[in-house]
């Protein structure tokens, strides 16, 4: 069963080096600016994950109850996770990203 553990809280993006502050009104889990993430849970905010990869953002999909979904690959072991886009993404990345179909 998937349970999804609420962590909102800034980090230092291990991509691009830029502080990433919370998100407020949900979880916090990629860059804003890079839109890349690390590969540290298994279920939403768990923390399980062993890998800690970097989750390279490849492509976008549009949900209709999610808006922008941003599609991830792991660097460190392949796999592919999808997040919900944040409102203060950098939206210039997420267009690129809707013609980028790299899997």
């Amino acid at each position: 069963m998937r349970k999804f553990v609420e962590i909102d809280e800034e980090f230092i993006c291990e991509n691009c080096g830029k502080k990433i502050e919370k998100l407020g009104y949900t979880c916090r889990d990629h860059c804003n600016y890079c839109l890349h993430s690390k590969h540290v849970d298994i279920n939403p905010g768990d923390r399980a994950e062993e890998c800690h990869g970097d989750l390279e953002p490849i492509s976008v999909e549009l949900s209709n109850k999610k808006g922008y979904v941003i599609v991830y690959k792991c660097k460190k072991c392949g796999r592919i996770r999808k997040n919900k886009a944040a409102k203060d993404d950098n939206m210039d990345l997420i267009i690129k990203l809707t013609v980028s179909k790299t899997v």
